[in-house]
């Protein structure tokens, strides 16, 4: 079919032929020049996140759409369409025009209130808890060829997370939830039990708003963690640690002692932990087992614990239990002879009290919803509401007053001056991460899905499927360096060339072969589509098509020289090389493709 694309040699857009291929490459386009578009897609992206040129004319960024109307119904400022837009992909799945509109007429405060308070959506499908208190040999020994998938695996969830995402109005819920689970890290890969998954992230929904010291506790005792991280029936004789050091290091206080605004204390690393104390923190948390309710039909292991079951938290096991005195950090000591519940809460105190708890995950949640390099300012001032449980904006008050308050903590993020302020965004912003693609351009395109496409298939190709990530340290490291800076872009962990040319063929999949068809074998299956219906009475004025998709895309215009070279591309289709009933539909899908396949919408500023 006869398509637009850009001509490299002239730097114009031509009509050319293009045969779309099996991979989601135009024909035309050869293995160099994939390769060189690639990378050329992370250059430009690199370049924005780092502040450098985009581009842009100047003053291309000082839009009208900044400045602040007033709501004539209640007489209060509202938000300007760029931070309207900003907020919403800060603190939603993706921006659509009517979550803009709402945004705007609330103003940033009152929507973030609003999100606090909503209900929290849920993770329903999949298996019941059945698959653990069987007593067949086999539990899927006749039960179909999707028998392991729907009650062993995590995909039922994928379908959850993608269907809540695109069409649960609790938002930033969701957005914090899906931050708290690439820290507090669990994986298919390792353990399986689809109604014990579903326990697990229900409970990080509930927890979103909540206090982090419960998020931990909640952690310490889930019996899938158990399993992934090995402490179920530790046992006093030789602990296993792994779940210990996971928690020190990764889940609370990290390798290095932290000021406030995360910057090293001393000015070099400090280790927070050594070995002795991962032993000491390995024998306070012995003595738990599985809930009851676990089939004993083939015997448990050891003998004397519970067999493994999910539906619930850990249960003491006092035989188990390490009966000395064990000292933490925080000057904290777990005495001699304490229940596992009593040293369970000594070991959150510790870590409640460490000095490097606010900065160590304040700062990855604020590079999960705004920022990958936050100023140490910024930091500070996020670690004051973790620390205070308290932020105060616009004469609202967020927060419990309790440390770890992450109600105050998520305010205090996405109502900070960086977040917020013009100023910040050629200095800020994040890689959009492969989830929050796939959920942006269906949110901004009027789209729907049952989420079966983004399992194995987008899933593995970006690599980012849900609730598999490759190890504890989830699908990239908060660390990873971006070559060549002194920036830290934790998504170009797994961007790369094969993942950068997935992109654009995720774009090609769903803009220009029309989605996916509802699969039999899905329950509630809806396929995966957008609509363009909306944005073809504007097809015919390129211009304000391309203006229109532009601010739902990026909150303002493209700069000068993108928007003329996209219009240019749109104007050319043209019922002269296409159908007549085609020509509207293939202007809004050259557009859409373009817009979202810039660097200006792959990095979040």
């Amino acid at each position: 079919m006869k398509k637009v694309a850009w001509d490299e040699s002239s730097g114009q857009a031509a009509r050319v032929d293009m045969f779309w291929t099996h991979q989601g490459l135009p024909a035309w386009l050869g293995r160099k020049q994939a390769i060189r578009l690639a990378a050329s897609c992370a250059l430009s992206a690199l370049v924005a996140a780092c502040g450098g040129s985009s581009g842009s004319s100047p003053g291309a960024d000082a839009t009208s759409a900044e400045v602040p109307a007033t709501d004539t119904s209640t007489g209060t400022p509202t938000m300007g369409a760029l931070d309207a837009v900003r907020l919403a992909q800060q603190g939603s799945f993706g921006s659509s025009e009517a979550l803009v509109a709402e945004i705007s007429r609330q103003g940033a405060a009152g929507w973030v209130a609003g999100q606090i308070g909503r209900s929290s959506s849920r993770y329903t499908l999949g298996g019941t808890d059945a698959v653990h208190r069987s007593t067949s040999g086999n539990f899927c020994d006749g039960g179909g060829d999707n028998c392991w998938r729907d009650n062993f695996s995590a995909i039922p969830l994928v379908w959850d997370f993608y269907r809540n995402t695109l069409n649960q109005p609790d938002q930033l819920r969701q957005r914090v939830a899906w931050a708290l689970q690439q820290i507090v890290v669990i994986s298919d890969h390792e353990v399986s039990g689809t109604y014990g998954f579903r326990n697990y992230y229900n409970r990080l929904l509930d927890g979103a708003f909540g206090n982090y010291r419960e998020v931990l506790r909640n952690v310490a005792l889930s019996p899938v963690m158990g399993d992934y991280l090995n402490h179920v029936n530790n046992h006093y004789n030789a602990p296993n640690e792994n779940f210990a050091r996971e928690l020190l290091q990764l889940f609370s206080i990290g390798t290095c002692e932290l000021q406030a605004d995360a910057s090293l204390t001393g000015g070099s690393c400090r280790a927070t932990y050594n070995n002795d104390t991962v032993r000491a923190y390995a024998y306070a948390l012995t003595g738990w087992t599985y809930p009851a309710g676990g089939s004993s039909s083939g015997g448990c292991w050891p003998r004397g614990t519970n067999c493994r079951y999910y539906n619930g938290p850990m249960t003491p096991l006092p035989a188990f239990r390490d009966p000395a005195e064990r000292k933490l950090l925080s000057g904290v000591s777990v005495a001699a002879g304490s229940s596992a519940d009593k040293a369970l809460d000594a070991v959150l105190d510790s870590l409640m009290a460490h000095p490097s708890m606010a900065p160590f995950i304040g700062r990855q949640l604020i590079q999960h919803l705004v920022s990958s390099n936050p100023s140490p300012a910024y930091v500070q001032r996020v670690s004051q509401a973790f620390t205070s449980g308290r932020h105060v904006a616009d004469g609202r008050s967020f927060g419990q007053g309790q440390r770890g308050d992450l109600a105050a903590t998520v305010a205090a993020i996405l109502l900070d001056e960086e977040a917020r302020g013009a100023s910040t965004r050629s200095t800020g912003g994040r890689l959009r991460e492969p989830v929050l693609q796939f959920t942006g351009v269906l949110r901004a395109l009027n789209g729907r899905t049952d989420g079966q496409v983004f399992g194995w298939w987008w899933g593995e190709a970006l690599a980012q499927r849900v609730f598999a990530p490759p190890s504890v340290f989830n699908f990239y490291p908060p660390d990873y360096p971006v070559s060549g800076t002194n920036l830290v872009g934790p998504a170009f962990g797994i961007q790369n060339t094969s993942t950068g040319v997935a992109r654009l063929n995720f774009l090609t999949y769903l803009l220009m072969w029309n989605g996916t068809d509802p699969a039999a074998d899905v329950p509630g299956a809806v396929g995966t589509r957008v609509d363009l219906s909306a944005f073809l009475p504007d097809a015919g004025d390129p211009a304000k098509l391309v203006e229109r998709l532009s601010l739902l895309a990026l909150g303002e215009p493209l700069p000068d020289a993108a928007r003329q070279a996209v219009i240019q591309a749109v104007s050319a289709i043209s019922s002269s090389n296409t159908p007549a009933a085609d020509v509207s539909r293939d202007r809004v899908r050259q557009a859409a493709y373009l817009i979202f396949a810039g660097p200006r919408y792959q990095v979040l500023r």
